[in-house]
């Protein structure tokens, strides 16, 4: 059997066949064998320095002569810096040495001639026919100590016919045969692998040892886990034996303040429904970047003012415990406001809306929503009834809930364009009932699923049922990636809506639409690529055709003034750049078209109103980042030489 066959790794912890290859460390400064032992030894060094004094005395003759070299080897930690103790004057006698040698500990000499160099290569003073002090022997000492390879070198003075000989008697590291790893339950045993393996079969070397060890710590460090090596010892055999502490988490603690005083106090927001969305559990080994990820999907629920995890020592030595301290936001209240509408009326309120709200955003404690708003204008009117359930009680899918009630008015003038004579006070009126489920799919992925019904009723123009109003039962599927929560960041997404003819007057279509972003940084200009799309098959309502052109579409034409279609693209680029604080400049340019589409809409409303079922536009805007969102003012020039300007809250869709 070959000799590496008998080695064994053993670890508590780590499970590894029988290697070649073996395992990790602590700090240098946490080396019991390091410190403990070179103190020892350091001592015996002392007792030698002593027998060097008396020999370098009978040699000449002097009583006193280097009596007192042995203060100068304290221990370590009794030194503020063991290398530059403090000497005497007699440290400074010289004494002149013949011959310099290397042995063991035994005095004999080393089998192996690499460790006789390594050692001759770390003195810097002892050489032969040179005249030296204590200090400078006691220095070669320390610096074939921090040469790694050795655990004690003691110098021995011995007095010979040709003069003094100065002998440094050395004691190797143990080979290197086996580990015993304790402790380290998320440490990868492949680093630990990569980390020794030429070391094997080799003689220990500290400063090498040290270096592995830093390693070790720096990959819990870099992964922002509690953990480190802890203690290292070397047993019998060349097998060492490592003890790695990682802190577990005991216990998670809810706590919630006052938002005024910051004491405790008791909190609307069920405990349950904090820790289930938390990533970080009991029993695992605390991570900062997973806490602090923990702390950003706390404040995402958006029922928190502030939110602190503090880690704290648990009874148990070996694990902590975690202390969430939670400020609460008022829970809702009623708001209301005004705004613009989209669609074009005449009068001196033409286009102003009004609104009054009320929300609720942590019903029951459990963060699920209830929203009410009601918007009015001179012909708009938007009642909306919103009930959310981020999360389903009893689900480990993360399966959100929401219920909702619609009943609207709005002007037809997107896909029907501009009142016309004989057709004045054109309004769709639409009454909208659904439910969606929505879950996480994979990291970035989001899907969502759907039931809508649906009742529109028309004004002057038929129905495509021929009916006074247009009966539909939508089904929904939705996905959506996103890269981050930012606005520039790459986004894609996609809906499907199926018409379902429950009964034969509803009506049967299918809906598809996509919308993608992609954004690029060059220097300080970032370049943004959106591209959206869709195609509806079957029979649907003239108003639920795609409308292109407006301040969401085609810059420099009205809205929905490009084209009304089955089909349709529009396609924007824009350049930014930040001027001063919040402000930015923007360039951008549009195009959309409806492939010709327009015909094949119930009515030709496209037709009816001259729109030409394509067009670009160009021009210039500033943003302003705002408590409301971007307010974007923007300034553009269609195909058509018609010049617009827009007017925006919000992101573009």
């Amino acid at each position: 059997m070959g000799r590496n066959e008998d080695v064994r790794f053993i670890s508590s912890n780590i499970k590894i066949p029988p290697f070649p290859k073996y395992h990790p460390f602590p700090q240098l400064s946490a080396l019991p064998f390091a410190r403990h032992d070179f103190s020892f030894h350091l001592q015996r060094a002392k007792e030698s320095i002593h027998r060097l004094a008396a020999s370098f005395t009978r040699a000449w003759g002097r009583p006193n002569l280097l009596c007192s070299s042995s203060l100068a080897f304290t221990r370590p930690e009794q030194e503020q810096n063991p290398r530059r103790p403090q000497h005497t004057k007699e440290d400074e006698e010289r004494v002149l040495i013949s011959e310099v040698l290397i042995r063991s500990k035994d005095g004999e000499v080393l089998e192996r001639t690499d460790l006789e160099a390594a050692a001759a290569g770390a003195l810097k003073f002892s050489r032969p026919n040179s005249a030296l002090t204590v200090r400078e022997v006691q220095e070669d000492v320390h610096r074939i100590i921090d040469s790694g390879v050795f655990c004690s070198c003691m110098p021995v003075a011995v007095d010979t016919r040709d003069g003094i000989r100065l002998i440094f008697q050395v004691e190797p590291n143990q080979e290197f045969h086996g580990l015993i790893c304790e402790g380290a339950n998320v440490l990868p045993s492949k680093f630990l692998e990569d980390a020794f393996h030429d070391g094997y079969g080799k003689i220990v070397n500290i400063r090498h040892l040290d270096k592995i060890i830093k390693s070790i710590n720096g990959w819990y460090i870099e992964r922002g886990l509690f953990g480190m090596v802890s203690d290292v010892e070397i047993l019998s055999g060349g097998i060492l034996k490592l003890q790695v502490s990682e802190a577990e988490v005991n216990n998670i603690n809810i706590r919630f303040l006052d938002r005024k005083t910051g004491e405790p106090t008791d909190g609307r927001t069920k405990t349950e429904t904090i820790l289930r969305q938390l990533t970080t559990k009991k029993g695992q080994v605390y991570s900062l970047l997973q806490g602090r990820r923990d702390v950003e999907t706390i404040l995402t629920m958006g029922i928190m003012e502030d939110v602190t995890i503090i880690p704290q020592p648990s009874s148990d030595g070996r694990k902590v415990d975690l202390v969430m301290n939670l400020v609460e936001r008022p829970s809702g209240g009623f708001s209301a406001g005004g705004g613009i509408s989209s669609g074009i009326t005449n009068g001196p309120l033409s286009g102003l809306i009004g609104s009054f709200a009320y929300s609720h955003r942590n019903v029951f404690g459990r963060n699920q929503k209830l929203n009410l708003s009601l918007e009015r204008g001179q012909i708009d009117s938007i009642f909306r009834i919103n009930y959310s359930d981020p999360w389903i009680e009893g689900d480990d899918k993360r399966t959100s809930r929401t219920i909702m009630i619609q009943n609207s008015r709005t002007p037809g003038t997107l896909v029907h364009g501009g009142q016309q004579s004989g057709h004045s006070g054109l309004t769709i009126r639409c009454v909208t009932a659904g439910i969606e489920f929505s879950r996480p799919v994979r990291p970035q992925w989001s899907g969502t699923a759907g039931i809508i019904f649906q009742v529109t009723v028309i004004v002057i123009f038929l129905p495509c049922s021929g009916n006074p109003y247009d009966q539909m039962l939508i089904s929904k599927l939705e996905g959506v990636y996103t890269g981050s929560n930012d606005y520039g960041s790459s986004m894609f997404s996609f809906n499907v809506e199926q018409g379902l003819p429950v009964h034969s007057e509803w009506l049967c279509f299918n809906r598809v639409s996509g919308h993608a972003r992609q954004c690029l940084e060059v220097g300080p200009l970032r370049f943004l690529l959106s591209l959206s799309g869709g195609h509806v098959v079957g029979n649907f309502s003239p108003h639920e055709a795609f409308a292109i052109g407006g301040t969401n579409s085609v810059r420099g034409y009205e809205e929905g003034a490009v084209g009304s279609g089955r089909s349709y693209a529009v396609g924007s680029a824009e350049m930014s750049s930040r001027l001063v604080g919040p402000v930015e400049v923007v360039l951008f340019g549009d195009y959309g078209s409806d492939f010709g589409s327009g015909s094949t809409v119930p009515g030709d409303p496209a037709g009816a109103r001259g729109k030409p079922g394509y067009g670009h536009g160009y021009g210039v805007g500033i943003r302003v980042d705002s408590p409301l969102g971007p307010l974007r003012l923007e300034y553009a020039l269609n195909d058509k030489f018609a010049r617009r300007f827009h007017f925006g809250v919000g992101l573009r869709n």
